[in-house]
Parts: structure tokens; sequence; C-alpha cells
């Protein structure tokens, strides 16, 4: 019994180091993340793709 508590204890050290390391690399990712530039000439109002409204002053588009 004494081995499988051993072999847990590892697995158990072994899986919080790979959340700490998961943790540092998406922090890492966050810092050198650049701001999304605005967009030009988009349209005004929600998203179409999220709210389904794929008109504009009567007119129907398609991407």
């Amino acid at each position: 019994m004494t081995h499988d508590s051993e072999i847990a204890a590892r697995i158990a050290a072994a899986a919080q180091r790979a959340l700490a390391e998961a943790e540092a690399r998406r922090a890492e990712a966050d810092r050198l993340r650049k701001p999304l530039p605005k967009e030009l000439g988009g349209r005004n109002g929600p998203d179409p793709a999220r709210y389904g409204d794929w008109e504009v002053k009567g007119i129907a588009s398609d991407f």
C-alpha cells in the first residue's frame, strides 16, 4: 500500500508543477499579446454573427 501512495504523491507533485508551468506560460503570453487594432469602416451596432442580424438598411449581406 505504501508503494501506491508514493506513486500518487509523485503524480500529484508532477501535476502541480505542470499547472504552475502552464500558468507561467499563460502570463507570459498575456504580457506579450498586442491589442487588436480598431476596425476601420466596419458596421455599426451589434455583431451580426453573434446576433443573427445580417442586413443593413434592408440590404442583406453574406460573407
